[in-house]
């Protein structure tokens, strides 16, 4: 349907068209460019920041943790030299656990007996612990951190211990602090201060993928599967990815190892609330632009108007050379820039030239000089006729056998001659919609629309019998060989029919001449 519309367009119509596309793309390109690097600049910004979140918090975490292993350590030495003194060891845990509030409650453990507490819970003194940080403190003994554990009332807990040896190296025991991870401590003040409401925040795993810290206190303690960035973390990595979190939004996250516990810290961000300050300044930038790409657009219509009058005028004028005034008409038009005006002295000039040659170089161009059949530029546009139309159609390409013998022993015009008769003999065979032509020295192509390979071989064996039983004047006798395929039965590209057709003839050649092959289907 496009082609029905070119005609009625003009080169003001076409001026203004590029201009606008050429704007448009411009823009378009411009935005889009500035949008990929504000977007990857402001990713990469992010991930940054989050990553320096992470890991500032994983050494503020290394260096909390490390302090409250020390008050633990300074406290073990004073009770080492005093392990049977009840109100020392009571003083010691009471001071543990309100100077500082390192820790939700402290303990000293005798060889696996409550000795002391606080909060002070006067009911459990001199019992038995069985939890899972007490049985680990008592088998490892040495300063530990213990695994996150459930506490017996039912508390996600982690317990942090230092053991008690007497001067002669026996062990008494361990003074611990535990730190209760869904209740407020130094821990959960000291992540929680870097949760923003625009949607970054941290949350910290354990080794077994657990959950410890996360703003929505209920996911404490749950487990988190199939996750790249935590299976990164706990296994020591650090640095920054984009992945999708829990509820498939896509995350800007950063991330770190706690060295002394194998937890790790991730600091993540939406990619839509980082990208959404991003949007509503493109838009901004569109609004401002707007205006004098408009303008712009009404500057280049102006002059595309006074561009293309003159040339539509000489077009028009083109439209009308056979009227008797066209001359006059062509005077008249006003070429105002240089171009107009030497396509209006060209047109001047070529009026009454172009009218006396056109004839003849259109059949020139298109015929053989010698034969008069079609030459190969004028063959070729009537294939992709053809071809356009969805006719099908056979080639026979037609040689003389011997003919360089004809040349050599006879002189090259009765060689002409001998072309001029087998045009005549081809032409005679001919219908009305075949096509003769010569392409070469003494190579013939006959097209033939509508045929098959069956029906174009019994063609082609009519014109060589025909051929081989006509008498040339001097010359006497020639033969004829035949290549033939059609298309699209052997190709839907010309080219390769030719080939084909080629194959074919060669073919003929190599096996005794005068005779017609048609090309094997690959």
């Amino acid at each position: 349907m496009l082609y029905k519309l070119l005609p009625a367009l003009n080169l003001r119509f076409l001026i203004l068209l590029l201009a606008l596309t050429a704007s448009v793309s411009t823009l378009v390109s411009s935005f889009h460019s500035t949008y990929q690097v504000q977007k990857e600049q402001l990713m990469s910004y992010t991930l940054k920041s989050n990553y320096a979140y992470a890991n500032k918090l994983a050494s503020a975490t290394d260096n909390f943790l490390e302090a409250a292993m020390q008050q633990l350590a300074y406290s073990a030495k004073k009770i080492e030299l005093s392990i049977n003194n009840d109100a020392l060891l009571q003083e010691e845990v009471t001071r543990l656990n309100l100077q500082t509030n390192s820790f939700n409650s402290v303990v000293i453990n005798k060889r696996g007996i409550i000795a002391a507490t606080s909060p002070d819970l006067p009911q459990i003194i001199d019992k038995p612990i069985y939890s899972t940080g007490a049985l680990q403190a008592l088998e490892q003994r040495q300063p530990l951190i213990s695994e996150p554990y459930m506490s017996a009332a039912g508390n996600l807990i982690i317990s942090i211990s230092y053991p008690l040896f007497n001067l002669q190296g026996d062990y008494l025991g361990y003074v611990g602090g535990t730190l209760y991870l869904k209740e407020r401590n130094i821990l959960n003040s000291l992540l929680e201060q870097h949760y923003y409401k625009e949607g970054t925040y941290i949350y910290v795993v354990d080794a077994n993928k657990r959950l410890l810290y996360h703003p929505d206190h209920e996911r404490i303690g749950t487990y988190i599967a199939n996750n790249a960035i935590i299976d990164k973390v706990v296994a020591g990595e650090r640095g920054t990815a984009t992945a999708l979190n829990s509820q498939g939004n896509e995350m800007l996250a950063g991330f770190a190892p706690v060295a002394q516990t194998q937890w790790g810290i991730v600091a993540q961000r939406p990619v839509k609330t980082t990208l959404a300050s991003l949007d509503l300044l493109i838009v901004e930038v569109i609004k401002r632009t707007l205006p004098m790409a408009i303008i712009t657009f009404i500057l280049i219509g102006l002059f595309a108007h006074f561009i293309s009058r003159p040339l539509k005028q000489l077009a028009e004028g083109a439209t009308t050379l056979d009227d008797p005034n066209s001359l006059t008409k062509l005077k008249s038009i006003k070429s105002w820039y240089f171009e107009s005006q030497r396509l209006k002295l060209a047109m001047l000039k070529g009026v009454n030239i172009l009218q006396m040659q056109i004839g003849q170089l259109r059949y020139d161009a298109q015929t053989d000089p010698l034969t008069e059949t079609h030459n190969r530029r004028s063959l070729n546009g009537l294939l992709n006729q053809l071809m356009l139309k969805q006719t099908p159609f056979a080639i026979l390409e037609i040689d003389i056998d011997f003919f360089k013998r004809v040349n050599d022993t006879f002189g090259h015009a009765k060689g002409d001659e001998a072309l001029k008769a087998l045009t005549s003999i081809i032409k005679k065979l001919s219908r009305k919609d075949d096509i003769v032509a010569r392409i070469g020295g003494e190579e013939f192509v006959l097209v033939l629309p509508n045929e098959n390979s069956e029906s174009a071989f019994n063609i082609a064996e009519r014109l060589r019998i025909t051929v081989e039983s006509t008498s040339m004047e001097t010359i006497g006798f020639i033969t004829i060989s035949i290549g033939i395929a059609t298309w699209p039965e052997h190709s839907n590209d010309i080219d390769q029919v030719y080939k084909c057709a080629d194959k074919a003839l060669y073919h003929a050649k190599e096996h005794g001449r005068n005779q017609c092959v048609v090309a094997q289907i690959s």
